[in-house]
């Protein structure tokens, strides 16, 4: 099972994916890895994958998962 997920996120989005996840509870932390492509790392866990990418999947921009 993953405990980590990779998206590629519009730059300008990326402030706001880091509120929104901070925002549930801290399910996961996000890391930028290439700020200019919008490559960003959300480390959970095992058991917070599932929701995390049900969150990730109902966000107001579009996002490319990895």
């Amino acid at each position: 099972m993953k405990s980590e997920i990779t998206v590629t996120v519009n730059p300008e989005n990326i402030d706001m994916l880091t509120k929104i996840i901070e925002a549930y509870d801290n399910l996961g932390i996000v890391s930028t890895l290439d700020r200019n492509q919008g490559l960003v790392i959300i480390r959970g866990t095992e058991d917070t994958c599932p929701e995390l990418e049900e969150i990730l999947n109902h966000l107001p921009f579009s996002i490319e998962l990895q």
